[in-house]
């Protein structure tokens, strides 16, 4: 399956009530293998007409799909889980062909896909309310969860497995339809998931993949049978979404930037520390909303961390996704790498140090490759020390105490985590509630929730009230109506 999808010169279709169908708009992008810059398939845009009727599918399937009794409708779910882990590995092998990073993360991403899935089986359990006898005289109340209708989702081209099933499994398992519109810039691994859907068993029109860009997104914001959208995306984006969609009556999801922190205690393990800090910056190639692109480091500790931690970077693999061995891949693009370079070229205009200049290093030819770079010496008023980067640089900046390292984490605008590394617990404990980010480690490098608890950011990394994962989700995509009953002659 995973060899047909990546056929050269492929068109990638769209999926919309049981049936693969040609995509009809005419803007067409091309899908490159970031490794080695050749077009493996190619992707147009859906039209507003298209999202019409992909709606209309979804919301006449929905009469239907919410009238089956939730046993029922967790068995498709029950066997999609059991399908993703019988095509995890091939599925690993397209995603990284289309994204860029390494076997080894991609495997890891669609676990952590999986571990939702698993999750959104037990809705039997977690979509119960409550229920109050005698409430009043002769009076029984009850709460019941029930669901809207068409949801939808777009999802960034980062984690183009696992972010999908942040949101479809609840979407489904708690009784709506749902409409997937992934990245642009990587559509085969959803065509993979949607095969996988396909051969689960979803009645017709319950789960659909749309294609598409900016007038895709549009016509699904704008539209009225639509009840709720979920994004994850850059903070520009991720504001328009929340506005555009509420503004239409919508439920709204919207996760958007982030520019994280590592705090270093002077009481840290170093050696632990040092290997956390590279992991969590430099994974995925820094193209995560997790990675944590600041250190900030106690000034008695600065100098040794910084010298451990340049020895680190510069022992760094970089290699196609796929070889043996290799550490971080390609950039999802020769645009986005232009952007990166400009940052750095910023970060050395500005006077931060360079320790470790990823532009000199020797990476592999004809991909979309650039080797991490470390900087020393940043200020937070510093671009490279306030914007997301969204790539392989990492920033080291000083703290007087460990008050000033908060105060530090806590002045950007972004809030979606944080980390910390100390061997004082009462440092752990004051980090844990004066720090303003929704995802936070004591000694971990990535702060990241497993699926039975919600994923939150804070501040400009996060617009709306329910975010993704357990919980949150189930509130998210169902609403809760009261049954007062009473019998005055029982």
């Amino acid at each position: 399956m995973g060899q047909d999808l990546i056929s050269e010169g492929q068109s990638v279709d769209n999926y919309i009530g049981g049936e693969w169908s040609k995509i009809d708009g005419t803007h067409q992008q091309d899908i490159v293998n970031t490794a080695t810059g050749e077009t493996i398939a190619q992707v147009n845009s859906s039209s507003p007409e298209t999202i019409d009727d992909t709606v209309a599918t979804a919301r006449q399937a929905f009469d239907d799909w919410r009238q089956l009794s939730v046993e029922e409708r967790i068995q498709p779910v029950f066997r999609l889980k059991a399908l993703l882990e019988e095509h995890q590995e091939p599925m690993a092998e397209v995603l990284v062909k289309e994204h860029g990073k390494t076997k080894k993360e991609a495997m890891g991403e669609i676990r952590r896909g999986i571990e939702n899935v698993e999750v959104a089986c037990g809705i039997p359990t977690m979509m119960q309310a409550g229920h109050l006898p005698n409430a009043a005289p002769n009076i029984d109340e009850t709460a019941v969860r029930k669901p809207l209708g068409v949801f939808t989702a777009v999802t960034a081209f980062n984690f183009p497995a696992m972010i999908p099933l942040w949101f479809l499994p609840y979407a489904v398992a708690t009784g709506n339809t749902f409409i997937l519109k992934p990245s642009e810039k990587t559509p085969l691994t959803a065509r993979y998931l949607f095969e996988l859907i396909d051969e689960a068993g979803f009645p017709d029109g319950v789960v659909n993949l749309v294609n598409g860009g900016a007038e895709t997104v549009t016509a699904m914001l704008e539209h009225d049978d639509i009840e709720g959208i979920s994004f994850v995306g850059s903070t520009p984006v991720a504001r328009h979404i929340y506005e555009t969609a509420a503004a239409h009556g919508k439920r709204v999801q919207a996760q958007g930037g982030a520019k994280n922190h590592i705090i270093v205690s002077d009481s840290a393990n170093l050696e632990f520390a040092v290997d956390q800090t590279v992991s969590s910056a430099f994974a995925n190639s820094g193209q995560r909303c997790l990675a944590n692109p600041s250190a900030v480091v106690h000034d008695d500790i600065y100098e040794e961390f910084a010298d451990r931690l340049t020895e680190a970077v510069a022992e760094y693999t970089v290699a196609p996704g796929l070889d043996e061995g290799a550490q971080m891949g390609p950039l999802i693009s020769d645009d986005h790498r232009e952007t990166i370079l400009d940052y750095i070229e910023t970060g050395v205009e500005e006077g931060a140090t360079l320790l470790y200049d990823g532009r000199d290093a020797d990476v592999p030819e004809g991909g979309t490759f650039l080797a991490p770079t470390l900087f020393g010496d940043v200020t937070p008023e510093m671009t490279i020390g306030s914007e997301e980067i969204f790539g392989p640089v990492l920033s080291l900046l000083q703290a007087s105490d460990f008050g000033d390292a908060i105060d530090i984490v806590n002045e950007s605008r972004f809030g979606n985590a944080a980390s910390l590394f100390t061997e004082r617990g009462r440092e752990a404990k004051r980090f844990r509630h004066e720090v303003e980010a929704g995802n936070l480690a004591v000694n971990a490098g990535t702060a990241a929730p497993m699926a039975f608890f919600h994923f939150g950011g804070w501040k400009d990394s996060f617009f709306g009230d329910l975010h993704a994962q357990d919980d949150d989700a189930i509130r998210f995509y169902t609403d809760e109506a009261v049954y007062i009953e009473r019998w005055p002659e029982a």
